[in-house]
């Protein structure tokens, strides 16, 4: 049997922390993937000591590239949680000391990791609130500099997670400010700050793209505060002789291969969707005679400028005013009814300023009205590939456009069969939402006369089927399951009607529709 000596493995040692500190060295935002996987192939374990410290002093070397080493912790701590921990106690104790120290040379690389660690999810929103507090309650020249130098990294997701405390933060800014307790220069920066806030931190989000490389569900975000005790584990940072070397590397090399393993699936399962949404994108442009002169780089400069122009707006109106002082092309139109179907659906929570927005251009235009209508359908038809707040937001803009009549309903609702075999679970909770949305809007006898008036029963047949009992008792309890049983009454009325030979028992209908109803 091999003799795992000291002299062994401290040169396995050094080699390790060489390969870490190389690793990190390197990593950028295009092969940071691959960073990933070989950092991974490493014993990351007994290394934690070694790339915590190899990734604080890349990130202080290179700060504004801050935001792509919390990205590289984040899917650390995404598998070993522990290293998560350990970056932020010494991020946190070297903040502190600094602080005391008034060192602003190591204070603002080690507040602005922290903040892109918020940004990222590995901290705690708390633990912003606290520091933002603790530099403001005393203001300095250079207290308040760290203060805006941490809300241009992490403002924008604090507004989202803690819209309260972010107030009140900006409020205390705004006092130091009109008492001129700091030097102009600082005065300057907070007036700055105030304007980035007007704008939204559009020149500042919380994730780069191609940097959200956590799924929600493995996020582990650690509530690590300002009075926590902190357990800086300097040890790990030294070579120290281990009796159950072998035993600990092979622990640690079936981890590696689980983790490896599934992120291999993962892949796989991304290759193939996207594989499955090329087919039907060339399914639903093959009929298509028309050519767009629409170049890519057009549209992207297009999509931004609609982008930027939404996010810097205060109202709807002033949105519309300057789109529409943008001269919008002909064949742009549809573009830009995708763009504020996006950017909704890409808001925490649903915000009318969008509902608002889309009903106006409608009124304007009759092409808008289409588009909207023709994305509906799109949406429906995709509503399985949507988060949950994506799916919301987007069925609460068109219950907007509906109970305003900005779109017919005739069309668009026309393409929804809610029966057991034509729906999904997405697509129920996207009716659901719907329905809450126009009851909530026009009340449940307005919507209710509505479904019964005769010239509306072509956009109606769908949603409240009458073709066969299966579907009428599927449609009853579905609405009854949600709380809109008033809506059923004519189907009711239609099954009492149905002779009895027609009628099947219904296996325990819709057992599986309750489940949706949580959501």
């Amino acid at each position: 049997m091999f003799c795992y000596s000291q002299e062994y493995q401290r040169i396995a040692w050094d080699q390790l922390k060489k390969h870490i500190h190389g690793l990190v060295n390197r990593v950028n935002a295009s092969n940071i993937i691959q960073v990933i996987e070989d950092l991974f192939k490493v014993n990351l374990i007994r290394g934690r000591g070694i790339f915590v410290r190899a990734i604080m002093q890349a990130q202080s070397f290179a700060q504004p590239y801050s935001f792509i080493m919390a990205a590289l912790a984040a899917v650390v701590n995404s598998k070993f949680p522990a290293v998560g921990e350990l970056l932020l106690h010494r991020l946190l104790s070297q903040f502190k000391r600094a602080f005391k120290r008034n060192d602003r040379d190591v204070a603002v690389p080690s507040i602005k990791f922290i903040a892109h660690l918020i940004n990222q999810q590995v901290a705690h929103e708390v633990l912003a609130l606290e520091l933002l507090t603790l530099l403001l309650e005393i203001p300095t020249d250079d207290s308040v500099e760290l203060s805006v130098a941490f809300l241009r990294e992490c403002g924008a997701k604090m507004s989202n997670l803690s819209p309260v405390g972010m107030n009140a933060i900006f409020d205390r800014l705004r006092s130091i400010l009109h008492e001129a307790e700091v030097d102009p220069r600082v005065q300057f920066m907070i007036e700055v700050l105030f304007q980035i806030r007007k704008d939204k931190f559009v020149n500042n989000p919380p994730i780069a793209e191609g940097l959200d490389l956590v799924e929600e569900e493995d996020q582990i975000t650690h509530a690590v505060s300002l009075d926590s005790e902190l357990n800086l584990q300097e040890e790990l940072n030294l070579f120290r002789y281990d009796p159950e070397f072998e035993k600990n590397e092979q622990a640690y090399e079936d981890i590696r291969n689980e983790i490896l393993e599934s992120e291999s699936e993962t892949e796989e399962l991304e290759e193939k969707s996207d594989e499955e949404t090329d087919k039907q994108t060339e399914q639903a442009t093959a009929g298509q005679n028309a050519i767009t002169d629409l170049t890519e780089i057009n549209l992207i400069t297009f999509r931004r400028t609609v982008y930027l122009t939404i996010q810097s707006s205060l109202d709807f109106q002033e949105a519309i005013h300057k789109l529409l002082k943008m001269d919008i092309k002909p064949g742009y139109e549809a573009e830009l009814c995708n763009m504020i179907l996006d950017c909704c659906a890409q808001q925490r929570t649903y915000e009318k300023f969008f509902g608002l927005m889309a009903e106006r251009f409608c009124r304007l235009k009759q092409e808008y009205q289409h588009h909207f209508e023709s994305l509906f359908k799109d949406v429906y038809l995709a509503v399985h590939r949507f988060e949950i707040t994506k799916l919301r937001n987007s069925a609460r803009l068109f219950a907007h456009l509906f109970f305003t009549d900005s779109i017919s309903w005739m069309v668009p609702l026309h393409c929804i069969r809610l029966t057991e075999a034509d729906t999904t679970s997405p697509s129920r909770i996207f009716i659901k939402i719907l329905f809450h949305e126009l009851v909530e809007f026009m009340g449940l006898q307005s919507l209710f006369d509505r479904i019964e008036d005769a010239t509306m029963q072509a956009a109606f047949d769908g949603l409240f089927p009458r073709d066969h009992p299966h579907n009428t008792r599927f449609a009853i309890n579905f609405y009854t399951s949600i709380g809109l049983g008033g809506l059923t009454i004519g189907m009711r009325e239609h099954l009492k009607s149905v002779p009895k030979e027609r009628v099947v028992k219904l296996p325990a209908a819709n057992e599986h529709v309750e489940a949706e109803h949580s959501e």
